[in-house]
């Protein structure tokens, strides 16, 4: 058994708000080719496939049916998760870990352009008694946890606008990011009411891509060509399937993930993590769920920090520098591992214009949206 895992290889392709030309298999070949070139590992060499993806988003039964071409996995061990794709690294580790494998490739995509009526495939996810005659949509409960988490935690609407506005434009440095857009905070305020107090501007888009993670144990990291990425902890968790019993101003589900990934990295103080790659599906998510991983204490300090320009790329506190889901474009269960491939570009130094000084230690953090109270949490370290 390797107490140890790394992460030896990363490919991903850019992200789109369409890709009309490609199908999903497509995009899996060109970022499952370049992970393995990335790894320097063949496909005949892995032990076992793990592929993140929802049915309801695919159109498709047991999805992992529909992967191994692509992947290289053909009568190969392989299964698939109705997860984020952070979970699908916490099913690797526990493959790696259990001595059941040494090398484990984690999948996850989108093709969030084909689906027509995505809020209505959301209903499927509430309760069929109570919740969904309500005709609610997913922005309209976002709305209203929004404006619970405000009126609980003291902060206000303009500190949302301040992420959203941070978010669009570290994208500006992310090549593959879908929505680079350089916005002020007066921008974000101005536009459209959705679900009050959620405005437009706060909501990530759809977007199109894959990314692929190869995993491999420690005996196996050694031989990589690759510099390796460790794993250092990982944690996930739901809280209240249901809308009426759920808590509603804080994200007990990252609260939960996180002290499990602290306690596995053994992190006492969460700003020693030098860079933070969180769920941003939603402006206000972002704040939330820094707060709730305990990079702040409540939100007051929450707030101090967004005026203080704290969580800037070029500040103490470094959140989203990729361009988080509001920049990138929110790739459905591939958003988690696109924090990871971030987090993973910072600690080898290849993140280019964007590339943050002295990173050892970063954290990827996912959510898979409403109405899901469903999160995980990645610490990855360097050595």
């Amino acid at each position: 058994m390797s107490d140890r895992v790394a992460i030896i290889g990363i490919g991903f392709t850019s992200l789109r708000p369409s890709t009309p030309h490609l199908s999903f298999k497509e995009l899996m070949f060109e970022a499952a080719q370049k992970a393995y070139l990335d790894a320097g590992v063949q496909p005949s060499e892995i032990d076992s496939f793990v592929t993140c993806a929802e049915d309801l988003n695919e159109g498709l039964s047991i999805f992992d049916e529909y992967t191994p071409d692509q992947l290289g996995a053909v009568q190969k061990p392989m299964h698939t998760l109705t997860q984020d794709g952070l979970h699908g690294i916490a099913d690797a580790l526990m493959l790696i870990r259990s001595g059941i494998a040494e090398l484990v490739i984690v999948e996850a995509h989108s093709k969030a352009s084909n689906i027509e009526t995505p809020a209505w495939l959301a209903d499927y996810a509430l309760d069929p008694i109570y919740n969904r005659p309500l005709g609610f949509n997913p922005h309209a409960i976002a709305g209203l946890e929004m404006n619970v988490f405000l009126h609980e935690s003291g902060l206000r609407a303009e500190h949302c606008a301040q992420v959203a506005a941070k978010n669009r434009s570290n994208a500006l440095r992310n090549p593959i990011a879908a929505y680079a857009l350089a916005v002020t905070p007066t921008y974000v305020e101005s536009s459209p009411c959705v679900s009050y107090p959620l405005r437009e501007a706060e909501i990530a888009e759809k977007a199109d891509g894959c990314a692929v993670v190869v995993l491999a144990s420690d005996k196996r990291a050694e031989r990589t060509r690759s510099r390796p990425v460790w794993v250092r902890g990982v944690g996930f968790a739901n809280d209240s399937a249901t809308l009426e019993s759920r808590d509603w101003a804080r994200a007990e589900y990252v609260r939960i993930a996180a002290k499990m990934a602290y306690r596995q990295a053994s992190i006492e103080n969460p700003r020693d993590i030098r860079l933070f790659e969180i769920d941003d599906t939603y402006a206000y998510k972002e704040l939330q769920h820094l707060i709730a991983l305990g990079v702040y204490s409540d939100g007051t300090e929450a707030a101090r920090s967004v005026e203080a320009g704290e969580t800037r790329s070029d500040s103490s506190v470094p959140v989203n520098v990729s361009g988080g889901a509001l920049g990138m474009g929110l790739p459905l269960e591939a958003s988690g591992l696109y924090r990871v491939v971030e987090v993973v570009l910072q600690l080898r130094g290849q993140a280019g214009a964007r590339q943050l000084p002295d990173v050892r230690l970063g954290l990827a953090q996912s959510w898979r949206g409403v109405p899901t109270t469903s999160g995980a949490v990645v610490i990855m370290g360097s050595d």
